[in-house]
């Protein structure tokens, strides 16, 4: 437990003040009416959503996430979720032009466009319910659950008085200012975030513990743990922290943030951009600043609480109110944090407010707009007026906050809803790639592919055949194969069931087409059919860029991860190297600016 000064105390009230007053100041105009509640009457630039992409998912359990895995398995274990900008980059340069000319309301009214009958009804009812409540739930307890461990080392609450307090003033901000209040706020809680992220790794790594950067890069719990590619002579993790999230994790699984395609709060924004391009420049912006830039100040905390916290038995030592249903790796960011100074401790307590307060807000609202637009709304009350849509808003933002905060009591930590979060999606991802592509796919495809991965995923993880085929070290399969095998069963029976059920009408799928025009071979036979109809589909003036689109995603990859790279090489004083990655990322992006125009002149 630590102090706060009257200074950290002026700190984090002042930061209080200010978001709330933007809550407040925009919720006239945000219970005007549903667009406005959820995506601000679709007027957003830019630059403005893609700051609040980046404060989203800035988030409280992320630093704790991240932490845990480079204690566990180093900074190569970042790779689980680095491999997912692949999938950032696809939805940047594909996906993002189409569902802005799509102008759904949320990405779940998106089955009742693409497919039709009581099939495409049931998917859009249940998966406003799977995602936007269940999904939603779980995602806000481990941000939850985050805000729980930090507050329980740092200021010595209890859990309960850490859900109180920091659910309450973001569940009301949430119901009060909607999407707009969302995203002004960010704007502000980013450069909070970020400072604060910033100013903790660079004191942490001087304090005397540690003694300074050169030291903690050259410490005997660290030496082994630098490395940002996994060790090629350890099969295990080869092939567990690079070759399965690379070949196979970024377009196979559903993962709320990291969707195969766009989706969830990533489509939201997306919606609410003024147009197409600024829904490219949104998500180009995001995956820049989430997976070149911000990881390194997490990172370099995370090394430097090996040397403080070599293990767990020192983190209970030094804090010994902590229970051992909450103890874990990721517990020793927050015990870090410990260690700060007057007034930069008070700055960090606030940006770990601000990463909270941004991702439940964006959760809230997101999981809301489900509840109004895809529930309410479609099965209970179609002619419901305005007012009555913001006042069901409202209302289930309170409930869902209240749900996620017993679920985070109950749970112990972040990696451990990770990775059952990502074997749960396993196999449906390529579904959601596809589809805009493939006019073959339909409903059942996707109901199929989401209860098959549920139901193999249930089955591994909570009963005792997961065990006997993967476990034990007599397991019929090495346990690495567990995803993989996830994903080709779920693929395999979701690619019968589109051959064994019927395919959408001629009605549905003219109708989508004409409106998105996708273009490329998928929908050939659709084309050729409607032409034999006297029907024109195919815009003359719309260019297919996906070739393009597909090109510019491989360059963005180069970009980012050079820069990525370039970055740690340069921290860890590998000059030759940093040099080289820094000579990568000056080429990459000009190539990439020149592909980007090909992109823009087939929108305009």
């Amino acid at each position: 437990m630590v102090a706060l000064s009257t200074l950290d105390y002026i700190l984090i009230i002042l930061f209080f003040t200010i978001t709330l007053s933007i809550g407040i100041y925009v919720s006239k105009k945000s219970g005007k009416n549903a667009s406005e509640f959820f995506l601000s009457g679709r007027t957003m630039p830019w630059w403005l959503l893609g700051v609040s992409m980046v404060a989203t998912t800035f988030s409280t359990d992320t630093p704790n996430l991240v932490t845990d895995i480079v204690r566990t398995n180093g900074v190569s274990g970042n790779w689980v979720w680095w491999a997912f900008l692949i999938t950032g980059l696809l939805t940047v340069f594909v996906y993002a032009k189409l569902w802005r000319k799509s102008n759904v309301n949320t990405d779940i009214e998106f089955y009742e466009f693409r497919y039709g009958g009581k099939p495409a009804a049931f998917l859009r009812k249940f998966r406003a319910i799977y995602l936007g409540v269940i999904f939603n739930v779980i995602t806000m307890s481990a941000v939850t659950l985050a805000a729980i461990k930090i507050g329980g080392i740092m200021l010595g609450l209890e859990p309960w008085q850490t859900v109180i307090s920091a659910g309450l003033i973001t569940v009301v901000f949430s119901a009060l200012g909607g999407f707009k209040g969302v995203v002004y706020t960010d704007f502000v809680l980013f450069f909070v975030a970020m400072g604060g992220a910033i100013g903790a790794a660079y004191y942490l790594v001087n304090i005397p513990e540690v003694g300074s950067l050169d030291a903690l890069l050259t410490n005997a719990h660290v030496a082994d743990k630098l490395s940002i590619l996994p060790d090629f002579n350890d099969k295990q993790a080869l092939i567990t922290l690079l070759i399965i999230p690379l070949a196979v994790q970024w377009w196979s699984s559903w993962y709320p943030g990291a969707e195969p395609g766009g989706g969830g709060y990533i489509a939201q924004r997306m919606l609410a951009a003024k147009d197409e391009n600024h829904a490219i420049g949104a998500t180009f912006f995001f995956n820049i600043m989430h997976y070149a830039l911000r990881p390194w100040p997490w990172i370099l905390v995370a090394l430097a609480s090996l040397v403080v916290f070599p293990d767990l038995a020192s983190i209970q030592d030094a804090f010994p109110n902590i229970a051992d249903d909450k103890l874990g790796h990721d517990l020793a960011y927050s015990a870090m944090l410990t260690k700060l100074p007057s007034g930069l401790l008070g700055l960090v307590l606030a940006s770990l407010i601000a990463a909270y307060m941004s991702t439940i807000s964006t959760q809230l609202n997101w999981g809301s707009s489900y509840m109004v637009y895809d529930f309410y709304k479609q099965q209970i009350n179609p002619k419901a007026s305005e007012k009555q849509l913001v006042a069901v808003g409202r209302i289930s933002t309170v409930i869902l906050m209240g749900c996620s905060a017993i679920l985070a009591l109950l749970l112990q930590n972040a990696l451990q809803l990770f990775e059952v979060l990502l074997v749960f999606g396993a196999g449906t991802g390529l579904i959601f790639i596809l589809r805009w592509f493939w006019w073959r796919i339909n409903a059942w495809s996707e109901i199929t592919a989401m209860f098959t991965s549920g139901i193999i995923s249930i089955v591994l993880k909570l009963t005792p055949l997961g065990a006997y085929l993967f476990k034990s070290e007599t397991g019929v399969f090495e346990n690495y194969l567990e995803y993989p095998l996830v994903v080709l069963v779920t693929t395999i029976i979701w690619l019968i069931a589109t051959y064994i059920t019927q395919p959408e009408s001629k009605k549905v799928l003219q109708s989508f087409y004409k409106k998105i025009q996708p273009g490329g071979p998928g929908w050939t036979k659709v084309i050729k059919e409607a032409e034999a109809d006297n029907i024109t589909l195919a815009d003359s003036n719309e260019g297919w860029s996906v070739p393009s689109g597909i090109l510019a995603m491989l360059l963005g990859c180069v970009f980012i991860y050079s820069c990525m790279f370039a970055t740690g090489y340069w921290i860890y004083g590998d000059y030759k190297y940093a040099m080289i990655l820094t000579i990568v990322v000056i080429i990459s992006g000009y190539l990439l600016t020149k592909v980007w125009k090909k992109i823009k002149a087939t929108i305009l």
